[in-house]
Order: structure tokens, then C-alpha cells, then sequence
């Protein structure tokens, strides 16, 4: 958190986990296809809460509490670059 002039803060690191396994995911489903790996980019990330799932802890003198987890759909799409082709000068008739 130095490096951006913050004094307290911490990482996603289980979130940042989880979107390079997606990253890596792709690329595979990349080379599979037999695109270029080397020109992809990610061209639209789009993540959406999706429905909790709801369960039940046991507490202390028969209550029950709630336990539920806040899932998400992530969506990732990768392209190709490209190459750009240069326009032939056109001949003045």
C-alpha cells in the first residue's frame, strides 16, 4: 500500500485468485481453438451478484442463525488483435 501512498489497506487476493484462474482458463480454451495467445486481450469483464445461498448455523440455546454465501457470475471475453493492414496509396487517374 506504500507504492500508492495509502497507510492502511489490503489486497483481494483470493478475488485476484480467482479472475487469473479465469484469465489462465481462457488462454487454454484460447490455444484449443488455435488462436494466437500472444495477441489476445480481454475486450469486456462484466461481474454480476448472483443468488445467495442460504443455509443454517446452530447457536447456542437452540437458536439458529443464518449462513449464507455471496456468490458472483463473472464475465470474461477475449480477442484477437488485429494486424492492421496498411492502406495502398491510391493513383491519382
Amino acid at each position: 500500500a506504500k507504492e500508492f501512498k495509502m497507510s492502511q489497506g489490503r489486497w483481494p487476493v483470493k478475488s485476484a485468485k480467482v479472475v487469473l484462474g479465469l484469465l489462465r482458463n481462457a488462454e487454454a480454451n484460447a490455444e484449443f481453438k488455435n488462436l494466437d495467445t500472444d495477441n489476445l486481450f480481454v475486450e469486456h469483464v462484466q461481474v454480476n451478484a448472483a443468488q445467495q445461498g442460504r443455509r443454517r448455523t446452530y447457536r447456542a440455546h437452540g437458536r439458529i442463525g443464518p449462513y449464507m454465501n455471496c456468490p458472483a457470475h463473472v464475465e470474461l471475453i477475449l480477442s484477437e488483435k488485429e494486424e492492421s493492414v496498411e492502406k495502398p496509396d491510391e493513383e491519382v487517374k
